[in-house]
């Protein structure tokens, strides 16, 4: 007889509920958060290979679904949100309740919301670009906390670009800023210090894109998009199986609109904004170099601009963005700006490209 069971992860302990097929509770308790009480829980149960263990998405969720995994188990994670929306106790929640719900959810497949669990490879490179945006976050501080403290005191011409060493030293060393080179130098120390770290961490990104080189490197073939651009679209899609279609990754990222439609009424909202906001900011920055005359997408941004304005033909660039390095990454093909323009098979000009330019054969132009 199958059997469903559901964890309650949390720091210290574990709550979980084991549930039959005809919906009858076999177990319930607690267990440590540890390797070892896993492997008590799974030996205690008797649990078959392949059982589902369903758990909500949390801090610890990821490494508890990969060391299920190892058991020959079959960890469902789902989004803690739709936990949530539905529970069947609104405002009555508790460890044990939370357990019961999700375990017989799983018996009756009523979750739809499923996370994807990467493999190491993957999980390795998501750490490491965390670490790196951490770091880089702490520069960025420093850097905007030492100029907001020249320009309280009127010195904010001596803020010159603090990207280097020697920007720093050249600063702390000014006469003009006598009162605040000990603040300033603290600062400075901070910055070297975690840039240190940066650089570190740039260097375990290389050895940790081995296996993803050859997409990371056709990534790379689009305008404006670097290495830790290309890392990161590989890191949070992981694999492109994964999705039917280029739409369905604007929808993951986030970059869609919002829609509400019901009846006679229809608005359009703001971009959703689900899923890496990472990603998101990465594709803004690249969708920003279609501005340049020489981009190949600069007909694109060159027809939004005026009626959009800057900031939504950066969303809408960073849309199509998306889009066009699901299509590389999937086809294996590198970027090749002849395909934006029309379809080869029909010769018939696709609604949904966002603009259309003929080629010089097509408009009696001999080369």
């Amino acid at each position: 007889m199958a059997l469903y069971i559901e964890l309650d992860v949390h720091g210290k302990e574990t709550v979980y509920v084991a549930r039959d097929e005809s919906g009858k509770m076999t177990a319930q308790g607690k267990v440590a958060t540890s390797a070892e009480g896993f492997c008590e829980l799974v030996e205690t149960l008797e649990t078959p290979k392949g059982t589902k263990i369903g758990l909500e998405t949390g801090t610890q969720a990821m490494w508890v679904s990969r060391l299920l995994s190892g058991l020959e188990m079959e960890p469902v994670m789902i989004d803690a949100r739709e936990v949530r929306q539905k529970a069947r106790r609104i405002g009555q929640k508790s460890d044990r309740r939370d357990a019961f719900e999700i375990c017989d959810g799983i018996r009756r497949g009523i979750y739809t919301t499923i996370v994807y669990v990467p493999d190491a490879r993957v999980l390795r490179l998501r750490q490491i670009l965390s670490r790196r945006r951490h770091f880089v976050k702490i520069c960025t501080r420093q850097i905007n906390a030492a100029k907001w403290l020249l320009r309280s005191l009127g010195l904010g011409r001596e803020a010159a670009s603090l990207t280097s060493v020697g920007a720093w030293e050249t600063l702390v060393g000014r006469p003009a800023v006598e009162g605040l080179r000990d603040h300033l130098a603290m600062h400075a120390d901070l910055w070297r210090l975690a840039q240190e770290k940066v650089v570190l961490l740039e260097k375990q990104l290389r050895e940790a894109l081995k296996p993803f080189q050859e997409t990371v490197r056709r990534l790379q073939t689009v305008p404006g998009v670097g290495i830790i651009t290309a890392a990161t679209y590989v890191a949070v899609l992981a694999t492109p199986e994964r999705f039917p279609d280029s739409s369905r990754v604007a929808s993951y990222i986030g970059l869609v609109p919002s829609t509400y439609d019901t009846g006679n009424m229809q608005r359009h909202g703001h971009i959703t904004k689900r899923g890496s906001g990472e990603l998101r900011a990465m594709l803004c920055e690249a969708a920003q170099h279609a501005a340049s005359k020489r981009h190949p997408l600069n007909p694109h941004w060159v027809r939004f601009c005026p009626k959009q304005g800057y900031k939504k033909t950066v969303i809408i660039t960073a849309h199509r963005l998306a889009r066009i390095l699901f299509a590389m990454w999937r086809k294996g093909e590198d970027f090749d700006p002849s395909k934006l323009n029309v379809v080869p098979e029909q010769g018939v000009y696709r609604k949904k490209y966002y603009w259309i330019m003929k080629r010089p054969e097509e408009q009696g132009v001999v080369a």
